[in-house]
């Protein structure tokens, strides 16, 4: 089973949903496919498709997959990772008014960067083809870092 999430945005992103939608009917996609998609207006004879999920239930669709096809959610990525599971994110982009603005390239970039994922964000189609190889290397919380350096700010201001 493929899941693919787009995450509680609020602005809709059916251009990735149109994309893997063709990839299944041109068998590219013969897995079965489960959709999270959130406030995106999108029907599909291919996808069981939800709008939204109890995180319980979504992080369940992330452990039963084979790989995750997402918007470039942080944590959606991170939750993802942390399962060991083999990412393809799409950027959500400010052009198509998927987003206010571009981060999700940077986002995307950086984990891709690290190894960590596959960018989905110029051919889905070559993206999907990898995923099936793909060995992501290990992911590792900095969050703990980042409390240090938080407490010594505090401690030191």
């Amino acid at each position: 089973m493929v899941f693919i999430t787009l995450g509680t945005q609020d602005k809709a992103f059916p251009r990735l949903l149109n994309e893997v939608d063709e990839l299944i009917e041109n068998g590219l996609i013969e897995d079965s496919v489960v959709a999270q998609i959130g406030s995106t207006k999108y029907s599909s004879e291919n996808m069981q498709i939800f709008k939204y999920m109890e995180r319980e239930d979504l992080l369940d669709y992330i452990e039963n997959s084979e790989y995750i096809i997402c918007h470039a959610g942080v944590g959606t990525i991170i939750d993802s990772l942390n399962r060991n599971k083999r990412v393809i994110a799409v950027p959500r982009l400010k052009k198509y008014k998927e987003h206010v603005n571009d981060h999700q390239i940077e986002i995307v970039k950086e984990f891709s960067k690290m190894g960590l994922i596959i960018d989905g964000s110029k051919d889905l189609a070559k993206a999907i083809a990898k995923v099936k190889y793909f060995k992501p290397k290990k992911y590792k919380s900095n969050t703990k870092n980042f409390i240090s350096i938080i407490e010594d700010f505090i401690e030191n201001k």
